[in-house]
This record gives C-alpha cells, sequence and structure tokens, in this order.
C-alpha cells in the first residue's frame, strides 16, 4: 500500500483550521528542463519538475489567469494562485510580493469570518490537521504557510467557511474526516501497482538517511504526479465539503469583489482546489485561460558539499 499518498495529499487540499483568540476579527517554464504534467485536456495546477536526466529538482505550483471570453467585458483578470500549505521559505516571499500587485486576493482559511491573521503569528497544533503539517514542516525543514503568508494586508480578503458553517456543511453530506481518511487509504489499496513497494521503501530509507528532509521530500514529492485524479476520492461525483463547497464560498466572494469593481483578483487557494474552481470560472463567469506560470515550492535538488582535498 502507498502508505505515504495521505500524507501528500494533505499538503495541497486540507488546509489548517484557525483558532485565534476572538479579538481577532511569473517564473516561465525552464528551457534546459523536462515538466511531468498531465495532458492538455486536464489542467495541472501542481508539477514535479525534472532535470534532462530525469531527476527531481523542484516541486512546483502554478498561477494561472484567466480573462473574459468577450474583450468588450473590460480589463477583468482573475489569477488562481496555487498554494501549499508547508513549503521553502522564498516560496513565500515570492508570493507576498505578488500578492502586492492584485486589488484583492481571496484566501482560504477555516475559521471566523473577518478573521485577520497577524503577521509573526505562531501556529500551535490545535486540531488534528494542523499537527500534522506541523509536524510535516519540522520533518522535512520547510516553513508553513499561516506564518510566512502576511495576512495583515488590506487586500487579503478571507474567502471560506467559518468552523460552523464547515461542521454543518460536513453534518448536512453526511461527512467525516474519518470517512475522508478511510476514502484516501482505499484509494490508495486500489490503486497500488507494482512501484508501490518501490515508494514504500523510498520513504523508509529517507528516515534514516542523513539527508533525511530532502530524501523525504523527494519521497513525497513523486506522489503529486496524479494530484487530480487522487482527488476524485475526496467527493466523488456528488462533490465535497473540503473541495466543492469551499470553492462555492470562495467564488461567492470572488463576485463580490468583482461587483464592488476590484479589476485585478487572485485566488490564493490549495493546488488541489484549482481544477474544479477553472470549471467554474470558465462555466459560471464566462472567462477562459489566458497564460500560466510555475513557482518552485520544494527544492529538491541534491546538494553535495566537497570533501577538503577535492576541488
Amino acid at each position: 500500500m502507498r502508505i505515504i499518498y495521505p500524507l501528500a495529499l494533505s499538503l495541497v487540499t486540507i488546509v489548517p483550521t484557525a483558532d485565534f483568540p476572538a479579538v481577532l476579527a511569473d517564473n516561465t517554464k525552464p528551457a534546459a528542463s523536462r515538466e511531468t504534467t498531465k495532458s492538455k485536456q486536464t489542467p495541472a495546477f501542481v508539477r514535479l519538475r525534472r532535470d534532462d536526466r530525469g531527476q527531481p529538482i523542484a516541486l512546483e505550483t502554478s498561477i494561472v489567469r484567466y480573462v473574459p471570453r468577450d474583450r468588450s467585458a473590460g480589463e477583468l483578470v482573475v489569477d488562481l494562485i496555487g498554494a501549499i500549505h508547508v513549503a521553502d521559505t522564498s516560496y513565500y516571499e515570492q508570493l507576498n510580493k505578488k500578492f502586492s500587485q492584485y486589488d484583492a486576493v481571496l484566501y482560504e482559511l477555516v475559521a471566523p469570518s473577518g478573521t485577520r491573521i497577524p503577521k509573526g503569528t505562531k501556529v500551535e497544533a490545535r486540531n488534528a490537521i494542523s499537527g500534522l503539517q506541523l509536524t510535516m514542516k519540522r520533518m522535512l525543514e520547510l516553513d508553513f504557510q499561516l506564518e510566512r503568508i502576511d495576512y495583515s494586508k488590506k487586500n487579503l480578503i478571507h474567502a471560506d467557511f467559518s468552523p460552523q458553517e464547515f461542521s454543518q456543511s460536513m453534518k448536512d453530506r453526511g461527512e467525516s474526516f474519518s470517512q475522508m481518511l478511510f476514502r484516501m487509504l482505499g484509494q490508495s489499496l486500489a490503486t497500488q501497482s507494482k512501484n508501490s513497494g518501490d515508494a514504500n521503501a523510498a520513504l523508509l530509507f529517507a528516515f534514516f538517511s542523513k539527508n533525511r528532509a530532502l530524501k523525504l521530500k523527494q519521497a513525497l514529492a513523486q506522489q503529486f504526479e496524479d494530484l487530480e485524479g487522487q482527488l476524485t476520492v475526496l467527493g466523488g461525483p456528488q462533490g465535497s465539503t473540503i473541495i466543492t463547497e469551499r470553492n462555492k464560498r470562495a467564488l461567492e466572494v470572488l463576485k463580490r469583489e468583482i461587483k464592488n469593481g476590484k479589476k485585478r483578483l487572485g485566488i490564493f487557494y490549495g493546488a488541489g482546489h484549482l481544477a474544479d474552481m477553472e470549471r467554474r470560472l470558465i462555466e459560471d463567469f464566462d472567462l477562459k485561460r489566458s497564460r500560466e506560470s510555475w513557482i518552485a515550492a520544494w527544492s529538491l535538488r541534491t546538494t553535495t558539499t566537497p570533501k577538503p582535498n577535492q576541488p
């Protein structure tokens, strides 16, 4: 069984919930590399980039731009900005700079409406999800999204459920986190192949490696190559709270901001949400894809330090 599959999936879809005090209310495609992406018919929002020898060198997320299909509709621009919740510091630094270019950036966070996270906030493990991701942060020697993204900027706008709304939606749908976990494990069993043993062996080897963080990242990154296919287990044909319903809420906020006169907007959500969001932007907002760029979230390059007598 591919034991690393649920861990990788959680890093791009299950955003940590917030439990704050009540007072809180373009990189282009590199010329000399190969990218592992899905076909043009199935858009990819996260990819594993490899060098000419097929070795992984970066896990990347996309920024995909959408513009009105009818040019007379105005200068509206909507960017889907993929997020990985535990990543390199440089990744979040690039995103913070990018966000300053928008009239509004809509972000995901299961927290009370109007929550604004103070700059420099340190997140604690208050539930199973945030606990898992903080553990991954330490093991992979990465940074945590909620601690590095500057949510204090005025143009960042909360566009997600409150904890009460999230729980009610799951109750209405008859969903639970344990149900999702069993679905992921079932998918892992159903899709296991002769390579599954190799993946598990790589993970076991990584734990005992001198360069543990890098080896763990390289093992986990392999699981992102079929992200869209893996996400089908979370909702099935009827969708799910964690993907479908939260996406609907985000796009309700998008409609409101467009109505309020915003022209340049970004939606900053886990990369696992974006295939469904793209479909809704095309069908409900009459937008079309314009261009895409990529940002490296995890550096996967193997670096070696020469011995004293080596050049």
